[in-house]
């Protein structure tokens, strides 16, 4: 019943995909003379990109209010771990284990031991980080040696990302993850809130704050595995934090800035994917680099502002009671 549910699903995404979305993006590549719309890899990069661009922000602002954007870096170096583990076990037992699969288990398992750890660890959170960084990518690196280097080949699209690889059911994956992440964090948005800026406040309400932790950090382990066939592992963990910063530096509430940190990511990723085409680089890399492009200029356009502001007004007011350090509000209200 399952497999059946499953396979009608799949097959009305299909339809979807081809007969819908397929079919308005000829008909834009047609209209524009774009002639890069019409191809069917490219248009599944972009639908792909677009997801993660919504994802990404969604489950990295919380993280990075949290000062907890280095879990993103070591689920993602975990993951190739995971990666690592499904291409060895195929290798040596002569399987067909889904690499996507074992990155998903490898990625929550360290995902909830990343969270016990860092309640206990206290003040060493980084370092306890730091050690299941580099201990899940030495682990894929001894996996990989362990085969002679014969699945190198085929970790190198996890590991930078490629648009050729982009399957139909690599879209289907992000697609379903955009749904089941956004739908969670709507659902308990308030107390995902409520814990991010004030957990101990939280506690003392009795919201479950470890169980809402363990589900953010959950949430991210499937964000960067979903992320991984385009972004690549190493860059993935870029897509959490750099739009999340890029909309910090002029939201003034928490809903705002996710907000804006989703539409900075879609504005990277649909450029970057462009000029990844058009010049036959790494798309991960040209994501990137555009998301940190529009950071720079974010912020070189506020400390112009800023300095106009000083040379006019020599002492500026306090800043308004009730704001996190970096200006956001902590209940998502009222905004400037």
């Amino acid at each position: 019943m399952v497999a059946w549910l499953l396979g009608v699903a799949f097959d009305l995404f299909e339809w979807v995909l081809d007969d819908v979305y397929g079919a308005a993006m000829d008909g834009l590549a047609t209209h524009l003379g774009v002639s890069l719309l019409g191809y069917p890899y490219m248009q599944r990069a972009y639908l792909g990109a677009v997801c993660i661009a919504v994802i990404g922000p969604l489950v990295g602002t919380f993280l990075v209010h949290r000062e907890l954007s280095m879990i993103g870096d070591t689920l993602a170096h975990t993951a190739f771990a995971g990666v690592a583990v499904g291409l060895f076990v195929n290798a040596t037992f002569s399987l067909s284990l889904s690499p996507l699969l074992t990155a998903f288990v490898v990625a929550v398992v360290t995902a909830l031991l990343v969270e016990l750890l860092i309640e206990h660890a206290g003040a060493y959170s980084d370092t306890s980080l730091a050690i299941v960084l580099t201990g899940g990518f030495a682990v894929g690196s001894i996996l990989i040696t362990a085969t002679d280097g014969g699945i190198a080949v085929g970790i190198d699209a996890y590991l930078f990302g490629s648009l050729a690889t982009v399957s139909k059911a690599d879209v289907g994956l992000l697609v379903f993850m955009c749904l089941l992440v956004g739908g969670a964090v709507s659902l308990v948005y308030r107390p995902l809130l409520y814990v991010t800026f004030d957990a101990t406040a939280a506690g003392a309400a009795r919201i479950g704050v470890r169980q809402y932790k363990r589900l953010m950090v959950v949430l991210t382990a499937f964000v960067v595995v979903s992320a991984m066939q385009i972004m690549g592992v190493i860059l993935v963990v870029a897509m959490l934090v750099v739009p999340v910063a890029t909309a910090s530096l002029v939201a003034r509430s928490f809903k705002r800035s996710i907000l804006l940190a989703i539409l900075a990511a879609e504005f990277a990723a649909i450029l970057g994917v462009t000029v990844s085409y058009v010049y036959g680089i790494a798309a991960g890399g040209s994501i990137v680099v555009v998301a940190i492009g529009a950071y720079v200029v974010v912020l070189a356009t506020r400390k112009l502002s800023r300095a106009k502001l000083v040379s006019i007004v020599p002492r500026p007011g306090r800043g308004r009671a009730g704001q996190s350090r970096d200006g956001i509000e902590a209940d998502g209200g009222t905004e400037e």
